[in-house]
């Protein structure tokens, strides 16, 4: 039994005390949630380290460790515990992102010894809805599910998308065999949407993680010679259907605060804001 505040890196059998901390915010956490739901705790299968706090041998917060470094549930003192945790590794991740809150006192502990950061996106607003689009607000009868034999119908796309989201193509390093291989995953769970003319993608979206009580829309983007047409309105509001129909009963996202474009088309949708996330890219 664990009877002062410890973090530890998490084993296979702590997976129901993990779930139970992770559905305490269902939106937050579904990214993760979903990882660990499908994967369990085994560092190798999970593609990171799942670090738990616990305080008086209760379970209290989580990071996950991986690519990216995600705090969940944590307060001032998981924080710190993290924190140091985090620099004695030492950085092996191309990204800080979470809820605003703990992510921003995270990156503060991290920053003398980890920066400076490539970019800092403190806020990014959390976007949730759990109705389909209004009414005055159509479908796009054209977008659809990609198929798993379409992976290079959809993977410049998806390229391109990342390349102008993120600052650099995902390309490369491995020379994109991470990236491709997350795709694929996504293609062939069934989780990938897009509007094919000619070809071509001209609007795509995934549900990037989904769990029984949330999902996570991700890598919307509109080809760059039909934006302004409202593409991403119609496409988003098929994506919509889906996620609420076949996923999960509350679908959300997160948008970079001065991507007003973007916000205003998935408020249109029927996204509220309901919080923010915050990301440090290196």
């Amino acid at each position: 039994m664990l009877t002062s505040p410890t973090t530890k890196v998490l084993e296979p059998d702590e997976l129901d005390a993990t779930l139970d901390v992770l559905r305490r915010e269902p939106v937050n956490n579904a990214f993760v949630a979903a990882r660990v739901q499908d994967s369990g705790l085994d560092p190798w299968r999970l593609g990171g380290e799942m670090w738990g706090w616990y305080d008086g041998g209760r379970l209290e917060a989580l990071c996950y460790s991986g690519a990216n470094l995600v705090p969940l549930c944590a307060g001032p003192e998981a924080i710190r515990s993290f924190a140091d945790r985090a620099r004695r590794q030492g950085r092996r991740c191309s990204s800080i992102v979470g809820p605003a809150g703990p992510t921003a006192a995270l990156w503060s502990r991290l920053e003398p010894c980890w920066g400076p950061a490539r970019e800092v996106r403190r806020c990014q607003p959390l976007m949730v809805t759990d109705r389909p689009a209004p009414a005055d607000v159509p479908p796009d009868p054209l977008v659809r599910r990609i198929r798993k034999d379409e992976m290079d119908l959809v993977m410049p796309a998806c390229v391109a998308m990342f390349t102008e989201e993120v600052g650099v193509s995902p390309l490369a390093g491995d020379g994109g065999l991470i990236y491709q291989s997350r795709v694929a995953e996504i293609v062939g769970s069934g989780r990938s949407f897009a509007r094919v003319e000619d070809g071509r993608v001209v609007f795509k979206a995934e549900i990037g993680a989904a769990t029984p009580y949330a999902c996570q829309i991700q890598g919307v983007w509109v080809a760059p010679e039909r934006r302004g047409e409202g593409l991403s309105v119609t496409g988003m509001a098929a994506v919509l259907r889906y996620a609420l129909r076949e996923f999960s009963p509350v679908a959300s996202l997160y948008v970079n605060d001065f991507n007003a474009a973007a916000r205003a088309a998935y408020r249109r949708v029927g996204f509220r804001e309901a919080g923010a996330f915050m990301s440090v890219l290196f």
